[in-house]
């Protein structure tokens, strides 16, 4: 406990003095909400691991450490500010999950020769400056992240068919993922569903397929539905986004009696931060409820999926 208020001052979240220490008292619960709800997790004033790893790598900052690729990669703050940096200056580093993979590393290297550094990959103590440097005269407009995902959706494919898709499981809605998956392959979709409880493992695997969508489903105990995409400070999933505001609009209109209520929320979850194709992760309940509707709900999704894809070029 005295770590997790550690951080979180560190953070800039828990002013000093208003605890005690290693005692999760009001302060620290409120606190660590508060921090939950910046950093894009979902508030529930536990330090589960998703929030841990969060507050760990919030405690990075740019010119601590020495970034480099390796395994495990790297993760942090610093990291993230190193591709932020990179895509405003043009430098494709992927997008902005913090984490210091194959791309960042190309990235870096690339940076470091254009400007006449030693050409490592590794981000030490005069690329940091050269970055920083650089980064006064870069503005604050979308990086190269950003426009490469929205160009390679306007240039795809123009429906499902053809498509590789990804329908994460993560327990209670076996009925719509199984509905799901039988409409879209109808529809000419290459699908694979995956069932693992772990997400960084259902994100290895949609990486290995290559699929150029994932949706995730979960139960929920109360009524209504979230939909997720992969949001942080610096970047916004710009295709996800869209397409969980297709699937919205269908899930509120849809033949559900009652009507669900329907939240869009920007999120940095496991699942949408480490797949690299467009992902949105779907709440749904109370599992009764969503089980007698799945073969519904299955088609409204196809059918946001549909008028997701852009129309046809001129």
């Amino acid at each position: 406990m005295r770590d997790v208020q550690r951080r979180l001052a560190r953070a800039g979240f828990l002013p000093a003095g208003v605890v005690v220490p290693g005692v999760f008292c009001p302060a620290t619960e409120q606190a660590l909400s508060t921090f939950q709800q910046v950093r894009g997790l979902r508030c529930s004033g536990i330090c589960d691991d998703n929030t841990w790893h969060t507050l760990v790598e919030a405690s990075w900052s740019l010119g601590d450490r020495v970034l480099f690729h390796t395994s495990p990669m790297m993760r942090g703050d610093d990291i993230a500010e190193v591709q932020d940096i990179l895509g405003r200056l043009g430098f494709d580093a992927g997008r902005v999950d913090g984490i210091y993979g194959p791309d960042t590393a190309a990235a870096v290297a690339d940076f470091q020769r254009n400007c006449g550094l030693v050409v490592d990959g590794s981000c030490g103590r005069d690329t940091v400056v050269a970055l920083q440097r650089l980064s006064r005269h870069s503005g604050q407009g979308p990086g190269v992240a950003t426009v490469r995902e929205i160009e390679q959706h306007r240039l795809g494919h123009r429906s499902l068919a053809h498509h590789r898709l990804v329908i994460g499981h993560f327990g209670g809605v076996g009925p719509v993922v199984r509905s799901l998956a039988r409409v879209v392959r109808g529809r000419g979709a290459e699908v694979i569903t995956l069932d693992d409880p772990d997400p960084h493992l259902q994100a290895q695997a949609a990486n290995r397929f290559e699929a150029q969508a994932y949706v995730g489903l979960e139960a929920q105990a109360g009524p209504g539905a979230e939909l997720a995409y992969y949001a942080v400070g610096s970047f916004t999933s710009g295709t996800g986004q869209s397409l969980a505001h297709h699937i919205t609009r269908g899930l509120e209109s849809g033949p559900f009696p009652p009507p669900l209520e329907v939240s869009t929320v920007g999120l940095r979850l496991p699942i949408l931060r480490e797949t690299r194709m467009t992902a949105v992760m779907i709440t749904l309940g109370p599992v009764r409820h969503v089980v007698d509707q799945s073969g519904a709900i299955a088609r409204v999704i196809a059918d946001a999926f549909d008028e997701w894809f852009p129309p046809p070029l001129d």
